[in-house]
């Protein structure tokens, strides 16, 4: 099924890996938002093969504090948090 992994590790500085699951092929976002709900990141946008994932998330032009992540996928979203400290 469809599931988000919490990101690794975390708290982080400054790059972290998140890890998804799709079951199946569709397109997929994955986008990082700061508290303010402002996005400050987009990770992935792309068509991808249904299975398990993991991408590589660099902070590194971010600023220490709390971030959620959100995947999107054939119509399903989820979102998990994840601290960034430098």
């Amino acid at each position: 099924g469809f599931a988000l992994g919490q990101n690794y590790p975390n708290p982080f500085n400054p790059s972290t890996r998140i890890s998804f699951t799709i079951p199946e092929k569709g397109s997929v976002t994955l986008k990082v938002y700061n508290v303010a709900g402002s996005e400050v990141k987009t990770i992935l946008n792309s068509e991808m093969q249904a299975g398990e994932h993991s991408v590589q998330f660099d902070a590194g032009s971010l600023s220490s504090g709390i971030y959620f992540y959100t995947l999107r996928a054939n119509g399903v979203s989820e979102t998990r948090k994840m601290i960034l400290v430098k």
